[in-house]
């Protein structure tokens, strides 16, 4: 039998015009397909892998401190609240390290230029940071020198304890003078803090005069603008060029400069932009030492995890009530009770609330109208021991302390 073509067996025996199976063509392509996925999925990994080691490496950790402060593990408070963490945040002024040299000759030595108590309630809905003036007098107990040496314990300027004894001589100063049992500390130093400024892509604020501050090496003309590393370490440090000259407006600068830097790393510009994202993690976890608790990017990452969904007007600023020292009005002592009311809270971890300054007091007429207000409101509610049906004792009212949120925007 032959075909149309004169050929046996027909086109089949030929066969010149058959075509490869299509299932055998499909199997073949799923294999590339998941040769290629499978291949994508190795390098996704390694990548990631290569990264969480570079900046789980980046993390220093400060064990001296924590072989000191498990010296005196017996004489530190308690913890009284469980769930609730304190976080002591201390900004070196040491003149050492690359970029540092600018601002002044490295003796060997540092101080804390800024030391903040940052307590987080176990609930997670708020957050507080007390800052701790550098020129408090407190009483430093005796604390391990780098030369393996001690000192004795005294009465002194606060920012004495980093001087003399680091990070272990600072948590153990704040410890007796809050009687808050300190879980962690971070470290930054003028280098670590222009890093991580830059690389969230700067912080805004506000000027409401120009600024030329030779000594921050500031120069800034007023209004709303972006400050890059080197200009925010600048405002931030300003003291003398920016009102009254005072440690007291210094902190209430740094305060509102954090609520601005909070949220904008809360922003959607930088949480979620890996462009912006992985630069902040490597500026922050090469530049901060941290206790061994906090020393490694998951550690870092169990805190952030907790906080970064507070509202901004639930992350509280306030400076530790205090008022000229007696012997020296060039310092400061604590002013009481209004302190220990403040330590108490935090301890225990109970609420507060935080309000701006009191503003200018009422003329004497104003004062009388709004006591006779006070005295109309009085008399139409019911009085707790009136013997009215239905009373009772008012719960006690949440104490109020000057302060600041990151919520609050505001021109400095």
């Amino acid at each position: 039998m032959t075909d149309s073509a004169g050929i046996p067996g027909g086109t089949d025996a030929a066969g010149g015009t058959q075509k490869p199976p299509n299932g055998r063509r499909r199997r073949r392509l799923l294999r590339w397909i998941g040769l290629g996925a499978a291949l994508l999925v190795l390098l996704g990994a390694a990548t990631g892998w290569w990264i969480y080691s570079k900046l789980d490496g980046n993390i220093s950790e400060d064990t001296s401190a924590a072989a000191e402060l498990r010296r005196y593990d017996k004489e530190r408070p308690a913890h009284l609240a469980g769930g609730a963490q304190n976080i002591l945040l201390i900004g070196s002024d040491s003149r050492s390290g690359a970029g540092n040299a600018r601002y002044g000759q490295d003796g060997g030595t540092q101080r804390s230029d800024t030391t903040i108590l940052l307590h987080l309630p176990a609930d997670r809905k708020s957050a507080t940071a007390v800052s701790i003036p550098r020129d408090l007098m407190a009483e430093v107990p005796a604390c391990l020198k780098r030369d393996g040496t001690r000192t004795t314990e005294q009465f002194a300027q606060f920012n004495w304890a980093f001087e003399w004894g680091g990070a272990a001589c600072t948590i153990r100063t704040v410890e007796a003078l809050t009687g808050i049992r300190i879980d962690h500390h971070m470290l930054l130093d003028f280098s670590g803090f222009k890093k991580m400024v830059d690389a969230i892509g700067g912080v805004e604020v506000c000027l409401k005069r120009p600024v030329d501050d030779v000594e921050a090496k500031l120069k800034l003309p007023a209004g709303r603008q972006t400050l890059q590393g080197e200009q925010a370490l600048g405002f931030v440090r300003a003291r003398y060029s920016l009102g009254n000259g005072s440690d007291t407006e210094r902190m209430e600068r740094q305060q509102l400069f954090l609520g601005s830097l909070v949220k904008k790393v809360q922003s959607n510009g930088v949480l979620l932009n890996p462009a912006r994202l992985y630069p902040l993690l490597d500026a922050a976890t090469s530049s901060v030492t941290t206790d061994p608790g906090l020393a490694s990017l998951r550690g870092l990452y169990e805190l952030v995890r907790g906080v970064r969904d507070i509202p901004t007007d639930q992350i509280k600023f306030l400076t530790v009530p205090r008022r000229p020292y007696t012997a020296n009005p060039n310092r400061d002592e604590l002013r009481e009770p209004d302190a220990t009311q403040l330590f108490q809270r935090l301890r225990a971890d109970q609420p507060l609330t935080i309000a701006p300054p009191a503003p200018t007091p009422a003329t004497d007429a104003e004062a009388a109208g709004e006591a006779d207000d006070e005295a109309a409101s009085d008399g139409a509610a019911a009085r707790p021991g009136t013997g009215r049906p239905g009373t009772a004792e008012p719960p006690a009212p949440v104490p109020t302390f000057t302060g600041t949120t990151a919520g609050v925007a505001d021109c400095r």
